[in-house]
Parts: structure tokens; C-alpha cells; sequence
């Protein structure tokens, strides 16, 4: 079915807000143009002449937004688990990541990680490529062809880091990164450019304030890591004595949100007080990344206050800190990190409930990308039908609870459709 217009026949839920979660069984999703036109109890009679898709007793669901993956890292998941960041960037991440000056070795891996994202429940993307012009353009090239929405990056770095993968000075990274932009424009429909200063260490201050400079001439997004570990934010403090934290060394150079520069942070693990207030003031979203702050003994973040002070939260997988693509699994991550920090660290913040979790994959990422993660009216149809049958006894559970069991227990085997701006791409 390739049509942007139809109907979905199913058991749809969605979230609202983090706490609100609408549950419709045997209902009617309409999709008109590639988006949603709402659910309904009974199909509407101006709908009646659409085609429908009948998936009575399957789960209807938005699409998963991922906030934050490495795909160069895809090859290398699961190994360096036992060392934290720093060191696993050094000795495992930063050697991989110098084999992309081979556009033949990037194809082959970014092709076997587009596949994986394409066949899971993920819908949207914010991904890092590498310093690599060449590769990083293969790499949208094969998102484009996926069918998949996903924003990409071009890292740079000029600074601590091998030889093999530094680039030769600001000025080479900032006309790198001009080049890549002239290469790509009008070259796609749903993968877009976003830059990709890859944390604080890595970039000088002249190649921050070069990638300012580009960010205000062309108006892109942003993305990139903050206060991910305590090394990590011991070195930046060295690097930027001026700065009054972390966050502000980015907003020095006006890569840090406000209303020109929508702005993604991976991790946040340890971000309070006036950094947390920065980023809320700046509407910065923050990419929780629970699995990879779990693997590289980072830390666990403080979601549920970033909740209850109103920042703008979403998931990431975090590949190769994390192991796994798929947000559903980033859910039940994050409701288990969470159990964590509340039951070792800090008992006045609860954990994280399904709702919430739901929640932060679907319309606290997607967010990030417009009206997406909710089938409300108006929003971009992207939506997933699960069959839980696998793990879900017949007629003898709740549609929230199977919503639960679907989040720690289903794959893509349970994928039977996927949707992308109303295009079937599964």
C-alpha cells in the first residue's frame, strides 16, 4: 500500500501527554495526504471510499523518533562495555570511525545499519556520520532511500582525537562542512543536514565560533553530547575556564537552542542548576540515552525532574554505547534506570512509568521534528501495526497492558506495517 490517503483498522493508542495516554480498541485511523485526520469509534461516511487496511486486534501506534545514534559506531556495539567513555572513545570509537575515509568499507556498514533501523520500530533519526564528507553523503543517500525521516551530520573535529580523524584546522572543518551543504542541496525529500560539532573537547573555540557562523547563515539544528561523564565535564572545565559550565561553552558561540537554533543534547546525566535552567530557558531538547549511560558507567539522568520542570525530553539509542536500535527498547531502559537512581540515589524522584516512557519515544522526541509522534489531528502519519500475539494470550489482556508488554518484549518479527509520512516502507 502506497497510498498517502487510507484507513487503518485497529487497536490505536497514543500519547497526549507524559502522563495522558488516549487508548481507542477496534478503532479507525485516517491518514489524508500523509497525516493523520484522527481516530474514530466508527468510520467517519466522509472516509468511507478510502482503502482500509484491517488490522483488527493488531496495535496501532505512532512511529519511534531516536534523538541520538552514531550509525559509524553500528559495527562496534557491544564491545569496550567494560571501560567509560573517554577511554572507549580512544581506544575503540575514534580508531572505527577512521575507516569511513573509505566510501567502499562506509556503504557496507552503513548499509547493514540502515536495514536495522528500517525493518525496527524507529520512524525518525537524528544521527551522527563522521568528519567524512563523501561517507557522510552516502550515508543520507541510503536514508533516503530507506523511506525513513532522519537528520544527519557531518561531525567535526579538530582538536583530541587520532591524527587518522582529525581534521586540519577550523578553517578546513568549517569549508568541509560549507562543501557538504552545496553537495546536498535539493538532494532529498526527508533527510535533512544538522550540525554536528561532536562535543566540546574535539572542537576549538575558532572552529565553534566557524560552526556559529554557518549555523546562523544557513538556519540548522543542532546536535551534540553534554555532561555526559565526570571526566568529561572535569576537561571541558579545563579547556573552557571561562565558561560558567558545560552548556554555556556552546551557547558562548550560539549553538545552544533559542528560537533560530533548535538544539539536541545527548545524555544530560548530570545537568542542574544553571545549566539545567539554560537549557530549559533555550527549549534545548535532551536526548536521554539510558543503555549507553548504563555501558560506560556514566551515570544515570535525572528524567523525572527534567519532566517535572518542563524540558523538552526524548530517547536516543546511543549506538554503540548503546546495543540496540530500537526505542522500544530505550523504553524499558529507561523506566529500569530510572528504578535505579530512585531506589540508590535520589528516592524524592519516582521512576519513570510506561506512560511516561511511551511518551518520551514517541511525542517528546518527535517533537523535534515538527507535529510528529501523536495521531491528533494534523500531525505527520507516521505509525507502526504491531502483532503482539507472540507474547500477548488472546482477549485476556488490556490494550495498556499489552502497550506494556509490547515495549519489553516485541522486535521487529511483530512489525506487520510501517508507515512513514503516510508512505508504507514495511
Amino acid at each position: 500500500m502506497q497510498q498517502d490517503s487510507f484507513v487503518i483498522r485497529g487497536d490505536i493508542c497514543y500519547s497526549e501527554t507524559p502522563q495522558s495516554l488516549r487508548l481507542c480498541p477496534d478503532s479507525w485511523l485516517v491518514c489524508l495526504e500523509g497525516h493523520s485526520a484522527g481516530v474514530f469509534p466508527a468510520l467517519p461516511e466522509q472516509y468511507a471510499n478510502l482503502p482500509v487496511l484491517d488490522c483488527a486486534g493488531s496495535l496501532v501506534t505512532p512511529g519511534l523518533t531516536d534523538l541520538h545514534v552514531h550509525a559509524p559506531q553500528y559495527a562496534l556495539r557491544g564491545q569496550g562495555m567494560d571501560l567509560e567513555l573517554l577511554d572507549w572513545l580512544n581506544r575503540y570509537i575514534f580508531p572505527e570511525e577512521s575507516r569511513y575515509a573509505s566510501l567502499d568499507y562506509a556503504d557496507q556498514a552503513y548499509r547493514r545499519f540502515v536495514e536495522d533501523v528500517r525493518r525496527g520500530p524507529n520512524t525518525r533519526a537524528c544521527v551522527f556520520a563522521t568528519v567524512h564528507r563523501p561517507a557522510t553523503i552516502r550515508l543520507m543517500d541510503l536514508l533516503e532511500e530507506s523511506g525513513l525521516c532522519a537528520m544527519v551530520g557531518k561531525v567535526n573535529m579538530d582538536r583530541n582525537c587520532p591524527d587518522t580523524i582529525r581534521e586540519a584546522s577550523a578553517a578546513a572543518s568549517a569549508q568541509s562542512t560549507r562543501d557538504w551543504l552545496e553537495r546536498i542541496e535539493g538532494r532529498y525529500r526527508r533527510t535533512r543536514p544538522i550540525l554536528t560539532p561532536r562535543f566540546i573537547p574535539s572542537c576549538t573555540d575558532e572552529l565553534m565560533g566557524e560552526l556559529g557562523a554557518i549555523q546562523r547563515e544557513y538556519g540548522l539544528p543542532v546536535q551534540s553530547h553534554l555532561s555526559e561523564n565526570r571526566g568529561e565535564i572535569a576537561w571541558v572545565r579545563e579547556l573552557c575556564p571561562g565558561a560558567k559550565h558545560y552548556g554555556d561553552a556552546y551557547h558562548a558561540f550560539g549553538l545552544f537552542g533559542g528560537p533560530a537554533c533548535p538544539t539536541i543534547m545527548a545524555h544530560c546525566v548530570y545537568s542542574e542548576g544553571e545549566e539545567a535552567e539554560l537549557l530549559k530557558e533555550q527549549n534545548v531538547f535532551i536526548a536521554h540515552c539510558p543503555a549507553s549511560n548504563t555501558n560506560l558507567s556514566s551515570g544515570i539522568a535525572p528524567v523525572r525532574r527534567f519532566l517535572q520542570d518542563g524540558l523538552r525530553v526524548g530517547l536516543g539509542s546511543d549506538v554503540a554505547g548503546g546495543t540496540h536500535t530500537s526505542i522500544f527498547k530505550a523504553m524499558a531502559d529507561a523506566i529500569q534506570a530510572s528504578k535505579l537512581r530512585w531506589r540508590l540515589v535520589d528516592q524524592s524522584l519516582a521512576p519513570l512509568t510506561v506512560r511516561e516512557a511511551f511518551y518520551l519515544g514517541t511525542l517528546g522526541g518527535g517533537a523535534f521534528f515538527g507535529k510528529v509522534g501523536s495521531f491528533a489531528p494534523g500531525y505527520e502519519f507516521d505509525a507502526l501495526v504491531i502483532d503482539d500475539a507472540r507474547y500477548t494470550p488472546q482477549g485476556r489482556m488490556e490494550l495498556e497492558t499489552r502497550l506494556e508488554r509490547t515495549v519489553y518484549l516485541s522486535d521487529e518479527r511483530d512489525i506487520r506495517h510501517k508507515f512513514v509520512q503516510g508512505r508504507k516502507i514495511v
